[in-house]
């Protein structure tokens, strides 16, 4: 028994490293994980597989498809054209983070945040507020909304069913909403004393000139007849006259490694970096033409009006990982990728062979035919081009009185969540709101596979006793200060590894600590399981942390250091609610 507690551990710190490395995505770390414990005999083999068959799974897959439809219906869109009327800045922050934090609740974090998200850089723009004092509030809010109900997030479901299968009783639907008001309510009266002081002041027109359109990276081939052939890059001055500053020359397969001291040629390809206006402007004045796989060389462009769109690779996108060449953008999207900007990143690659992260921005010239299709992509979230097209009120309607019955038949007890959200899932097809492609498209398959993944690891250390064995150990450190301070050390180490890891993998390697750390203290092990769900569902120190913080620090521009500033504290904020609040409704 003791080999195999130590065999899970060695599992687990394994798998701890690589999700803080992220030297491979979540979802390929939680297979090896799988496979580990298959073949050191950690678990057997329907033990393994009970993951893809978990409770938490199906409900997380038929969450993504309801919260789908009411984004592709324009149900929340509709909403986010109201908060436009706002003037006052206070009153605007204050009203999207009470209504991300309401819609956060019943659907996905990451999609509430996408709509809402070119919505607020256009009314920061318009009425000249400080977008970079709203868009961390934002992500804050939607993760504050997300611990409210069991369904707000995957990490709500997962922990829920570890406790099922530790035959624990489980949590309700609503089970959450008190402890997360009053979290919620000192969350917002933390960003509204200390946001204007902490956050730092951007505004939105700033934004896009040093943000939004600047410092993207674009290929330009040196033409016959360009004024550029038989001087250097330092002669032609391109940095003083043009401000676009060249970072690699492509002579044939060849890189020359020092660009600005070669004799330029026809054929040369120029890697250069600048505001797009400036390397357009060098193209036309130098003769130089964009490498070809971004020219419209399509027919179908011809005669058709074009538009600028600036779009952003989402969490859980499939593009990520993907190259412009394996995605074959142009053909699948009938548009152009023009350039990419890459937060905190000089990009030196040929683009085509660029691998996609999220929180990329492609620069995209497209028919204005197919924008709306563009803003429907659950892959991109379109940031410049805010024209939200014809919204079909059936459709909207329905997408919500589907949601609505769902929630309201699980709240009741008449049907299981799970069981709820596929009839809703069900219904929508059926009320034309998705077709069947769309349903699967909805789903984002890399968390699916992840929660697949972990689950059989929270099984191995409890069989193992690894999970006792930590228990023990850290009971024999602060064991001696009673069950609430044990409660406050769980839910801080939840808190610290989240902010560096995946927060259902934070989830899953305390879940079992925490079940037994109360069992050992003859104590509660609900309560010690809610600290878990809060500690690693909020994540506010660093913008890796959390899928919505990823969104709005490219977005928004800021700094590494503007989370630790202002999002520590509220850690430790929320720390010290939680610690007093969760014996009151869950007793030791």
């Amino acid at each position: 028994m003791e080999l195999q507690a130590f065999l899970t551990l060695g599992v687990m710190v394994v798998a701890a490293a690589l999700w803080i490395s992220e030297r491979l995505p979540m979802d390929v770390v939680a297979m090896l994980v799988l496979a580990s414990l298959l073949i050191l005999g950690l678990v057997t083999p329907a033990q393994a597989l009970s993951g893809f068959s978990s409770e938490a799974t199906i409900t997380v897959a038929a969450m993504f498809v309801l919260s789908s439809a009411l984004a592709r219906s324009g149900a929340l869109r509709a909403m986010g054209d109201l908060l436009a009327r706002i003037r006052q800045t206070w009153l605007f922050t204050l009203t999207v983070m009470l209504c991300l934090g309401a819609m956060s609740a019943f659907i996905n974090n990451t999609a509430a945040l996408a709509v809402f998200l070119p919505v607020v850089l256009a009314v920061a723009a318009r009425n000249h507020f400080s977008a970079s004092k709203i868009l961390i509030p934002m992500s804050y809010a939607a993760q504050m909304g997300g611990v409210c109900t069991l369904i707000g997030t995957s990490t709500n479901l997962l922990v829920n069913s570890i406790a099922l299968e530790h035959g624990l009783e489980g949590f309700g639907l609503f089970e959450f909403a008190p402890l997360g008001l009053i979290t919620m309510a000192a969350g917002l009266l933390y960003v509204g004393l200390l946001g204007p002081w902490l956050l730092p002041d951007r505004r939105a027109t700033e934004l896009t000139e040093a943000y939004g359109l600047n410092k993207y990276i674009a290929e330009l081939r040196v033409m016959p007849g360009s004024p550029l052939i038989g001087q250097t890059v330092t002669d032609a001055k391109l940095a003083d006259r043009y401000g676009v500053f060249v970072l690699e020359l492509l002579r044939g397969d060849t890189k020359i490694w020092s660009p600005r001291a070669q004799s330029l040629q026809i054929g040369d390809i120029l890697l250069a970096r600048g505001d797009w206006d400036q390397l357009s402007t060098l193209k036309d004045r130098a003769k130089l033409q964009l490498e070809p796989e971004f020219q419209l060389k399509d027919s179908r462009f011809r005669g058709q009006p074009l538009r600028l769109v600036e779009a952003m690779i989402t969490p859980g996108s499939r593009l990520t990982g993907q190259n412009l060449a394996a995605v074959e953008f142009e053909t699948r999207h009938t548009m152009t990728v023009l350039a990419i900007h890459r937060r905190g990143e000089v990009l030196r690659e040929k683009l085509r062979d660029l691998s996609l992260n999220v929180g990329d921005l492609l620069l995209l010239l497209s028919p204005e035919r197919e924008l709306a299709a563009l803003r429907n992509n659950q892959n991109l979230v379109v940031l410049n081009e805010r024209e939200n097209g014809k919204v079909s009120l059936r459709v909207a309607i329905s997408a919500l009185a589907v949601m609505t019955g769902v929630v309201a038949i699980a709240s009741v007890g008449w049907l299981p969540i799970v069981a709820a959200a596929i009839l809703g899932c069900i219904a929508l097809v059926l009320l034309g709101v998705l077709k069947p492609e769309e349903v699967y498209d909805s789903i984002d398959w890399h968390v699916i596979m992840l929660l697949a993944g972990v689950l059989p690891l929270g099984v191995a250390m409890q069989n193992s006793g690894a999970a006792a064995l930590i228990a023990q150990q850290t009971l024999d450190v602060f064991g001696h200060l009673g069950p609430l301070a044990m409660l406050a050390v769980i839910y801080l180490l939840t808190a610290i590894l989240t902010e560096f890891m995946s927060n259902n993998g934070a989830a899953v390697l305390m879940s079992p600590l925490a079940i037994a750390t109360a069992q050992a203290l003859d104590s509660n092990p609900s309560a010690f399981l809610v600290a878990v769900i809060f500690a690693a569902s909020t994540s506010f120190a660093t913008p890796v942390g959390y899928q919505t913080n990823t969104m709005v620090y490219n977005a928004g521009g800021y700094r590494f250091t503007d989370f630790i500033r202002f999002g520590t504290p509220l850690v430790l904020v929320f720390w010290a609610v939680a610690v007093a609040f969760i014996p009151r409704f869950w007793p030791l």
